[in-house]
């Protein structure tokens, strides 16, 4: 899978759900002895200066195993969670080392995830063997307890809220850097579509009407022959300017909405598509305009490079996101390559905060999604 950016964790697969599960367990009652038993003994004996070292001792497990279980989430389930800034104490004396790591919130939130995961993994036990029996319960129920398990994962062991705002402040800029770049190819990209097009048309029209006012007097048949050429070169050039608008905002689209513009960009398609949008209620305009440019572009890089015989569109829209979703048939390899189509794509969708995933295996089949929030 290759994603131009990473999007909320998707729900993991059922079998390395089960794994992480039942061996999930032993870690989980491995580290809960421990800590419980280290702060007790820790606390218990602090009076005559031996429950300090343990104490020690059971903070650097704590944030040993936070380490080791950020890993793990990310290999199991799926979740994407990176490495945690811890505070520096690099040649600190050994107490101000270890008050160093009680200070630290990513310490004690560690501490909050095992004690949450202990009870948690008691039950994630019984639905795991549960779920190795009954398939149902393997296909539906355990990647969504999976799902809700990472989703704890990111509250205690993801970056803490300020760093969460960095981020999201880094990705907007780099989301307005990458879209004042797609805003500069677009209009480069017009003003060639112009001056190649439309302008050569109406150059044209204007050369034909000087020669026939030339000759208007000596040779009227040359004059319709040089009137009828301007016509010609005049509708050309009324259709071009009317393709060249389309291209920047389609008619269709503003006054019919999604479903109706994905349907008649699926009816040009080579290759049969199938074409299912749900939007209501209606996203902005800029929602519309990004989906329907996504759904164009990849349609086309399906029918030029991908040698599938049928694809698929569907767009359907949650609380706050706009999801565009197309799988193709073909044989697959598509990735996201720096100057290439679908990083065209993931650009276009970062003017709003949208992010693209490309999953595609090589034989196949091929998905594109596209998450574009409703409000940015």
């Amino acid at each position: 899978m290759t994603e131009a950016q990473q999007p909320e964790h998707p729900r993991p697969h059922p079998a390395r759900t089960i794994v992480y599960m039942i061996t999930g367990f032993v870690f989980r009652l491995v580290q809960f002895v421990l800590i419980v038993v280290g702060i007790a003994a820790g606390v218990g004996t602090a009076v005559v200066w031996v429950g300090f070292p343990i104490l020690l001792a059971t903070t650097s497990f704590v944030r040993w195993s936070g380490d080791r279980e950020r890993k793990w989430l990310g290999t199991m389930l799926r979740v994407p969670l990176p490495p945690v800034e811890r505070r520096p104490y690099d040649g600190e004396p050994l107490l101000r080392r270890w008050l160093v790591r009680l200070s630290d919130p990513t310490t004690w939130r560690d501490l909050a995830y095992f004690m949450a995961a202990f009870p948690l993994a008691c039950a994630e036990l019984g639905i795991a063997i549960a779920s190795i029996v009954l398939l149902p319960m393997a296909i539906w129920v355990t990647p969504w307890l999976g799902w809700l398990h990472g989703e704890l994962g990111i509250a205690l062991l993801g970056p803490n809220r300020t760093k969460r705002l960095e981020q999201k402040a880094e990705r907007l800029q780099a989301s307005r850097a990458r879209g004042v770049d797609a805003a500069e190819a677009e209009r480069r990209r017009i003003e060639r579509d112009l001056h190649d097009g439309a302008q050569q048309r109406l150059v044209a029209v204007a050369m034909s009407l000087g020669r026939a006012k030339s000759k208007f007097d000596q040779d009227p048949d040359m004059v319709r022959e040089l009137i009828d050429e301007a016509h010609s070169d005049a509708k050309l050039a009324v259709s071009e300017l009317r393709d060249l608008a389309r291209g920047i905002y389609p008619a269709v689209l503003g006054d019919r909405g999604l479903d109706a513009a994905l349907s008649a960009q699926a009816a040009k398609s080579p290759i049969p598509v199938d074409v299912q949008v749900d939007v209501e209620p209606r996203p902005p305009a800029a929602v519309e305009t990004t989906a329907y440019f996504i759904v164009g572009e990849t349609l086309t890089n399906i029918a030029k490079h991908s040698g599938a015989t049928e694809a698929g569109v569907k767009v359907w829209r949650t609380d706050d996101h706009v999801v565009v979703e197309i799988t193709d048939n073909g044989h697959g390899g598509a990735e996201v390559r720096p100057g290439g189509g679908l990083a065209g794509l993931a650009d276009r969708a970062a003017t709003i905060d949208g992010v693209i995933t490309v999953v595609s295996p090589v034989g196949g089949p091929t998905v594109i999604r596209a998450d574009l929030p409703c409000q940015w």
